[in-house]
């Protein structure tokens, strides 16, 4: 069935005479755009909010709970689901999406969240894009989108198997996001508000040490920082694959060592290799290791205000600033000594500890998910057989 004949509305984003060119941190509107809806749903890392008044002016793409929201310019065709997790009741979209409104009684909205992040249909949408450097998809194609739409009650069956799996992975996040509040918490206290008189100032340069080792012949997974702060999986992380074929001249990060690209250090791309293996990144990369240690005390440091002034203040450039290594490691840090740390560590490492079995635990759900997916939506897996799953 085409999605133009399946009783669910369209909705584009506003595109009229009043779309606000200003936005404020908070305000009475969330006003989404096309970097909050990502691969895996919502993310609001980032928020823009416009005022009441300029909320009236605006004709369309105002959300209701249970709306289905697609990405229909830049990265196209990411979903996310418009339900009572989501903590803002006041949502709009710009015209970089589509609302997709379905008609309850006849599709569950759901159920058309994850039809929409089937493989049959997001190959449909990649046929579908339009224009080479902002790819668009235009609601004249949409509309001809081939969707599965099985009867009410299997739809209901299946978007319930699925939701249970997503349910836990929300659960698990929300846990490791309070876990990491607490680590937070206990940083601070130990080392930015109770520093004592037999601690020093040092320059990054003394206590750390540049990598330069080359990949040569081996074999090694290619990793990435993130404005999340983390080091990630390339292949995981990034859709389609944005390192070179020959890696021999990429740079080795071993466990516990960290990486960062110079030109994005200024939004936060800067990463401990958390991994149990040996890793490696791009040869523009600057990568270095912390004296035996002291790594998890870096870890919460590089996120410190104070650690993300001094990159602001020295890194070069107008346009896209870039910090090297050498202008790195002339940013002091207020050093503590061996015995606080390993304190510290005794304290942090069992919260660690956890925080990386649950991630384990939500990358094996996801698996279990996205595999069911194309088998729930092609049939090969019958309803009554989800009921003895769910």
């Amino acid at each position: 069935m085409k999605l133009g004949e399946a009783n669910i509305q369209i909705i584009d984003g506003d595109r009229g005479k009043n779309y606000p060119n200003k936005f404020t941190e908070s305000g009475y509107c969330l006003f989404l755009n096309a970097k909050n809806v990502t691969s895996k749903g919502f993310s609001f890392d980032s928020k823009q909010f416009i005022s009441k008044e300029r909320d009236e002016l605006l004709g369309k793409g105002k959300l209701q709970r249970n709306d289905v929201i697609l990405t229909t310019r830049g990265t196209v065709g990411n979903v996310a689901l418009y339900d009572e997790t989501v903590p803002y009741d006041n949502v709009r979209i710009n015209s970089g999406m589509v609302i997709l409104r379905c008609n309850q009684e006849i599709v569950n909205p759901r159920f058309l969240y994850y039809t929409m992040q089937s493989e049959k249909v997001q190959s449909q949408i990649f046929q579908m894009r339009t224009g080479s450097a902002q790819p668009q998809l235009p609601i004249s194609h949409l509309v001809n989108l081939e969707i599965d739409l099985p009867d009410l009650t299997t739809q209901r069956t299946i978007a319930a198997t699925l939701s249970t799996l997503d349910a836990k992975i929300a659960i698990n996040t929300a846990i490791n996001q309070r876990l990491e509040q607490i680590a937070q918490a206990i940083f601070k206290s130990w080392f930015v508000d109770n520093v004592t008189d037999d601690w020093f100032y040092v320059n990054l340069g003394s206590v750390t040490t540049e990598i330069r080792t080359r990949v040569k012949e081996k074999e090694l997974p290619v990793l990435s920082a993130v404005k999340t702060g983390n080091l990630v999986l390339s292949e995981d992380y990034f859709t389609k694959q944005v390192y070179s074929k020959d890696i021999s001249k990429y740079i080795v990060v071993a466990p516990n060592n960290f990486a960062y690209n110079p030109a994005r250090i200024n939004i936060g791309s800067i990463g401990i290799n958390d991994f149990d293996f040996t890793g490696c990144v791009s040869p523009v990369y600057v990568v270095f290791r912390t004296e035996p240690e002291y790594h998890h005390f870096f870890r919460f440091f590089i996120k410190s205000s104070n650690f993300q002034e001094e990159v602001r203040v020295r890194a070069s450039g107008s346009v896209r600033q870039s910090l090297n290594y050498r202008d790195f490691a002339l940013i002091e840090v207020i050093y503590p000594p061996i015995d606080v740390v390993r304190r510290f560590n005794s304290l942090y490492e069992p919260i660690h500890t956890m925080q990386r079995y649950l991630e384990e635990e939500n990358t094996h759900l996801a698996a279990i998910r996205d595999a069911l997916l194309p088998r729930l939506m092609s049939g090969e897996l019958s309803a009554p057989a989800l009921e003895n799953i769910s």
